[in-house]
């Protein structure tokens, strides 16, 4: 309860608006599972590689 409360503001807005940011965090997760993948085993470029091309 205590962190609605916190976040009262931002729930507020998550049912009042008309947009969602739903395909935004897909996204978002997507790249965090790649990365997630990829720790330890490659640099930036090839993370880079990956984002893009999946």
């Amino acid at each position: 309860m205590a962190g609605i409360d916190r976040d009262r503001d931002a729930a507020i807005a998550e049912l009042s608006l008309p947009w969602s940011s739903g395909a935004v965090e897909g996204h978002v997760n997507r790249i965090k599972t790649l990365k997630r993948q990829m720790f330890g085993r490659a640099g930036f470029q090839l993370l880079r590689k990956r984002v893009l091309l999946a």
